[in-house]
């Protein structure tokens, strides 16, 4: 993994918080937007996350890392368990 150990601790807590049972449903229920058209529902979800996650000075430096969406994906897999 690319990402740093401590990034990885970052991007943890941003978005644990928010990986909630009842997201977890209605996201297996398709009820979010666009939902006809997701490939891989469990990338799609831990994206959303992260994308929804509070944007601290911490996680600015981890999107301004230098890192590529592959690295930052692996990183939330690690983070985020499948639905």
């Amino acid at each position: 993994m690319k990402v740093t150990p401590e990034h990885l601790t970052v991007i943890r807590e941003a978005v644990e918080p928010l990986d909630t049972p009842e997201r977890r449903v209605r996201y297996r229920n398709g009820g979010f937007p666009r939902a006809y058209a997701v490939r891989d529902l469990d990338k799609r979800y831990r994206w959303d996350l992260f994308y929804a996650a509070p944007r601290t000075d911490d996680l600015r430096a981890v999107i301004d890392g230098g890192y590529f969406d592959s690295h930052l994906d692996t990183a939330l897999k690690a983070v985020v368990p499948p639905l």
